[in-house]
Parts: C-alpha cells; structure tokens; sequence
C-alpha cells in the first residue's frame, strides 16, 4: 500500500513541521524508532481550544484529534526523511485530553487520530495506545497527542 495514494483518498494534505511553541524538537530518532513531540489541536490555523465535557462534546474532540494527527502526520514524513512509505510500524500514540472531571470519553475522542493512522497506513498504522483525561493543555487546546513509529 502507498501512503501517499491513501492519503489523495483521504483528501489530505500534509503540513509543515510546526515551529515548537517552547524548549524541545519537534522529534527525536534513535535506532528504528522515532518519537514525536506532542501536536496540539488546531483548527483553522488557531490553537483548536475548549474542554470536553465542557464546552465541547465527543464528536468535536474526535474531529480535533484526527486533525492532531494529521499535523503529526506532517511531523512524521520530515522525520522519515520525506517518505511515510518508510514507515514500518506506528507504535504507540499517546493522546491527553482537556476534560472536565465527569467526562470519561477520552478513549472515544483519541480514535479520531487511531482510525486516521489506520485508514493511512493499513495493518502498520495498528498500534498501542493511551488515552488520558489532564485538567488542562497548553493554550488551552482541547487534545495533544503524542507518537512513537518505526522506520525502515
């Protein structure tokens, strides 16, 4: 399968690599594996901010979170040296998210980001996972996730 024919289906364009917003890279390899730096929700080029269980429902956190991904997405091709076709395993994603103490969906907000990987990268986009419900993100975003692949 060829990302890159997935991601035309899909109707995705890939961003840039975001200038990190404090003291850290955007991602780190070491051996096969490469981690990248937590990506926070965006929308319409503007911090994508709100809580869930608050202000904002399941379904919203699950659009924000594909959108994570898709930013994360960019991040990982530059790591990959421009091609996601060397990506041979999405490892582990790592999703925080902004909720209000009686919310306890976070598991259903970070499918938004694993069914997009798995919708890329077919049975390599399968993956372990944490989802956690934090008090608060920085900027006030919604979600962040995190991820860990293997390239070849």
């Amino acid at each position: 399968m060829n990302v890159y024919e997935q991601l035309q289906k899909l109707g995705i364009t890939l961003p840039p690599v975001a200038v990190p917003a404090a003291a850290y890279v955007p991602y780190v390899q070491s051996g096969k594996l490469v981690f990248l730096s937590g990506h926070i929700a965006r929308k319409d080029g503007k911090v994508w901010v709100g809580q869930l269980g608050r202000n904002l429902g399941t379904e919203e956190g699950k659009a924000a979170a594909r959108a994570v991904a898709i930013d994360l997405l960019g991040t990982l091709q530059a790591a990959a040296g421009g091609d996601l076709n060397r990506v041979q395993r999405i490892v582990k994603v790592m999703s925080l998210v902004n909720s209000s103490p009686d919310f306890t969906e976070q598991h259903l907000v970070t499918n938004g980001a694993s069914e997009l990987l798995a919708e890329v990268f077919g049975d390599k986009g399968a993956h372990a996972r944490s989802a956690f419900g934090v008090a608060q993100i920085p900027m006030g975003a919604c979600v962040e996730i995190e991820l860990i692949a293997e390239l070849s």
